[in-house]
């Protein structure tokens, strides 16, 4: 259907129109594709774009551990766990995994540490898809093979974290004050700092290979040195993107610039402090649930945005801008109500989604119009690092508050008008929509709310998918939970309609880190201050939208309902060991971390 479609609309806008609209996302709001990806396997990414500065692109892992001949797709197929345990066990710098046994434990070791299987499958016979973020030489391996299978994530993250000017993402000059210089030293990027024990660049920076580990330098666990023999089998870091992808990594960053920079802070603040005290295992568990809670705050408030600028054309002012409230189950569904009512709040929040690609689809016209239109070009507004200009002045053709507005809503009423001619025989309700001025009459809305559904089914799921995977869903450091129910009448043939429904939790992971983190001092100060837990509640709220113990905006909940979420989070703060109070008051309820820094006493 999509293809046909796109053809029809091909041949009847403008073709660069055309290649500009029929797609699912909008850098200029939200720099990300809209589609599945990995969380697990941004890090590796990101290593690569702090040290390198640039996009990473094909590198030596099918080349040293694909068998040799045949079609690539089958040698890729055949790229095992087995396959790698068995090169390994052949380095004479890892002893000891010579015999049957012995190679078998090898895979173990590297299946549950360095490497995933595609869909997460189990086993040492299945295709390798990720490379977990066990050291900073995981950036050494190629996995997911095309960097562009992360969705630019990491790009968008690279971005936000080292808070440059200018269109792309530059390396560092010496002497600029940052804590996430491009293209420096390990030692002087703090992330790269956290997950390079032991290596040392012996080169020039662009030496592909310069970066080494030093063998005496200081003891590490078995995951990195696995990690480490993995990336040395390979020889070098992988080349830049080449062809007909930039090697440039964008500086885009999304609209919702207020969750932007709390999300640069919160990583910056707990990488600061706790990447030499937290042990290793929990830390990349908790830093990949930092992600996933700042790249969900900066997703939701995004619709938020979005949908304020389609009522009123323009962008929130950043101190005004807030994610979407969400309901959290913190009994993590064994509570049937807390867990309705976190489905509930969070299928609201699914719902108000699936009306951004109407959204984005208005902004890709309008973004077309204003750049084919002279006056508006000839003013040159920049769109990066943030669009907001640019954006207010899209939203001010779509409410025709500007003066080339009118000309720009009969051209699209034109075009609306050949379209529906040209759609009517194989997509009438496209054609209906385009020509009825009655219900939508602004041609601009009517345009986008007609070609939406043209870019075909695929467009919704890649959509929620992308928010499955923004929640880290159903992952032990993720954010949310998913299960299949069935509501609705009766399908023909097929009885009852199932429908997946999700409901924000919070692991023990996530648990973990939000209190480390919101423990810590404010500003560039470290060492932890005494919170309590109201403080704590109240903050997750205002910075997550994460509502505990009060409902969110336009749900009605009881109070002994909310009270009893609040003391299933007590039970298990204090199980966990990050809550302590000698009586019930609330003032006598306070935080601490399980993990003590070393200025703490």
């Amino acid at each position: 259907m999509a293809s046909k479609a796109r053809a029809i609309v091909t041949n009847v806008l403008p073709r660069r129109m055309a290649d500009d609209i029929w797609s699912a996302r909008y850098d200029k709001v939200l720099p990300i594709t809209f589609n599945e990806f990995e969380l697990s396997a941004v890090l590796p990414a990101v290593f690569y774009m702090f040290r390198f500065g640039q996009r990473r692109g094909r590198g030596k892992f099918l080349e040293t551990f694909a068998p040799e001949g045949g079609p690539a797709r089958e040698r890729r197929r055949m790229t095992t766990i087995k396959r790698v345990a068995e090169n390994l066990a052949a380095n004479p710098d890892l002893k000891g995994f010579d015999g049957i046994v012995e190679k078998a434990i090898l895979g173990d070791l590297l299946l549950g540490f360095s490497l995933e299987n595609s869909r997460h499958d189990l086993g040492q016979d299945k295709q390798l898809q990720r490379v977990a973020p066990a050291h900073y030489m995981a950036s050494w391996v190629d996995l997911p093979e095309s960097s562009a299978n992360l969705r630019f994530v990491p790009e968008m993250i690279v971005a936000m974290l080292a808070d440059q000017f200018g269109e792309h993402v530059e390396p560092t000059n010496n002497g600029k004050q940052t804590r996430f210089p491009v293209a420096g030293t390990h030692k002087e990027n703090l992330l790269l700092n956290a997950f390079s024990h032991g290596v040392e660049r012996t080169g020039p920076a662009a030496n592909l290979a310069a970066d080494e580990f030093d063998e005496l330098s200081e003891d590490i666990g078995v995951d990195q040195l696995l990690m480490i023999r993995l990336a040395q089998s390979l020889g070098a870091a992988p080349d830049k993107v080449r062809g007909k992808d930039s090697a440039q990594i964008s500086n885009q960053r999304p609209i919702s610039e207020k969750a932007a920079r709390d999300f640069s802070e919160d990583i910056r603040r707990f990488v600061r402090d706790y990447a030499a005290v937290i042990p290793r295992h929990a830390f990349v568990d908790m830093l990949e649930a930092c992600i996933a809670t700042g790249m969900t705050a900066i997703l939701t408030s995004t619709v938020e945005i979005l949908l304020e600028w389609a009522e009123t054309g323009e962008i929130t002012k950043r101190q005004q801008q807030k994610p979407a409230g969400i309901f959290v189950d913190c009994s993590q569904g064994v509570d049937g109500r807390s867990r309705n009512l976190a489905e509930r709040s969070l299928d609201d929040l699914m719902r108000r989604i699936e009306r951004v690609p109407a959204i984005l689809m208005m902004l890709r016209i309008l973004d077309y119009a204003a750049r084919d239109n002279k006056k508006i070009k000839n003013k040159k507004l920049s769109t990066r690092p943030y669009a907001t200009e640019w954006l207010n002045l899209l939203g001010a053709l779509l409410h025709e508050r500007h003066e080339e507005a009118s000309f720009i809503h009969r051209q699209m009423d034109d075009y609306g008008e050949k379209l529906a001619e040209e759609l009517s025989e194989e997509y009438p309700d496209a054609a209906e929509a385009l020509g009825n001025d009655q219900s939508e009459g602004n041609p601009i809305r009517r345009l986008a709310l007609a070609l939406t559904p043209l870019l075909g089914a695929k467009m919704r799921r890649h959509t929620i998918e992308m928010v499955d995977s923004t929640l880290n869903i159903e992952r032990p450091n993720g954010l949310a939970h998913k299960r299949k129910t069935t509501s609705g009448g009766q399908v023909a043939g097929r009885g009852r309609r199932q429908r997946e429904v999700r409901s924000l939790v919070f692991t023990d992971s996530v648990l973990d880190y939000l209190v480390h983190l919101h423990l810590l001092r404010s500003g560039k100060k470290s060492g932890v201050r005494p919170i309590s837990l109201r403080t704590f509640l109240d903050t997750i709220r205002t910075r997550y939208g994460f509502y505990v113990d009060t409902a969110p905006p336009g749900m009605t909940i009881s109070n002994d309902l909310l009270r009893s979420n609040r003391m299933v989070l007590e039970r298990r703060l204090r199980d966990l060991g990050l809550l302590v109070g000698v009586n019930d008051a609330e003032a006598m309820k306070r935080l601490r971390p399980r993990f003590k820094l070393q200025t703490d006493s």
